[in-house]
């Protein structure tokens, strides 16, 4: 059993931030869909644990990387916690991944573990390196409301609109996540498309691309939109002006936040 600080360590190396709100984003998705709440959680099990698989790699394939560059916020890299004890709870993490996403049925499964979880690891793997590296996101948002909708007891796939809106969200979020962490990435080999693509360009494009994705959120359903759609709408333009004069964490912050008002509409509008 490990220590106590070495489970502090484990729980920070997780990547807890995205973790937390594609886990959040999930139930609320569920909740959307009509799921009782003992199949949506099973959802946003089984999602939620693909995520810890993908941000735990993340770390251990980084370690490396991150001690060359000095990360104070990699907690493998620190030594906070061991990479034996990340990868027994990798194994872990990974085994109920499969056996949770199998109970959602064979169709909600395979859209989980080979878009969603796949495009993580295959980010993590050396996409993150490439003009590609918008892909993964692009392809795993895109694919989690399909992952929550063929959990159903009468499986379906979502509208056109919802996987568009996901999409662009990840695209969004991919650019803002890698924006506070471009320098140190170059120092590494690390040349994703926001490093091609420079800070000044990637601040002003990944708001840009959310408001898309806002606006997919507003005119996709059937009918005009309502006012809570609009509300909506207007508190992630408000979100998107956030991504682009904030610092740090905080631009990705708001590009969660974005996905967040669009899901919340979508579930009070359903």
């Amino acid at each position: 059993m490990p220590r106590p600080s070495q489970l502090a360590g484990l729980a920070r190396a997780c990547h807890p931030g995205p973790t937390v709100a594609v886990t959040t984003l999930t139930a609320l998705l569920a909740a959307g869909a009509g799921h009782t709440l003992a199949r949506g959680a099973l959802v946003t099990a089984a999602v939620g644990t693909g995520q810890l698989t993908i941000g735990w790699s993340n770390d251990l394939i980084d370690a490396g990387r991150d001690r060359l560059v000095g990360r104070a916020d990699k907690p493998v890299a620190r030594g906070e916690v061991t990479e034996a004890v990340v990868r027994r709870a990798l194994a872990v993490a990974g085994v109920l991944c499969v056996l949770l996403s199998l109970a959602c049925g064979l169709a909600s499964a395979a859209v989980h573990l080979l878009l969603g979880v796949a495009s993580g690891w295959a980010y993590n793997l050396g996409l993150k390196r490439t003009v590609w590296s918008a892909v993964p996101y692009a392809v795993a948002f895109g694919a989690l409301p399909a992952v929550v909708t063929l959990a159903l007891p009468a499986p379906t796939g979502p509208p056109a609109w919802v996987v568009l809106a996901g999409a662009l969200l990840g695209v969004g979020a991919h650019l803002l996540n890698a924006l506070p962490d471009l320098a140190d990435d170059e120092q590494t080999g690390v040349r994703g498309l926001p490093h091609r693509l420079g800070a000044r360009w990637v601040r002003w494009l990944a708001p840009a691309v959310l408001v898309l994705a806002s606006a997919a959120a507003l005119v996709g359903p059937a009918g005009a939109p309502s006012p809570v759609a609009w509300a909506a709408f207007a508190l992630c333009l408000v979100l998107a002006a956030v991504a682009v004069t904030g610092r740090g964490k905080v631009p990705f912050a708001a590009a969660i936040g974005i996905a967040a008002v669009d899901v919340a509409a979508l579930v009070l509008g359903s």
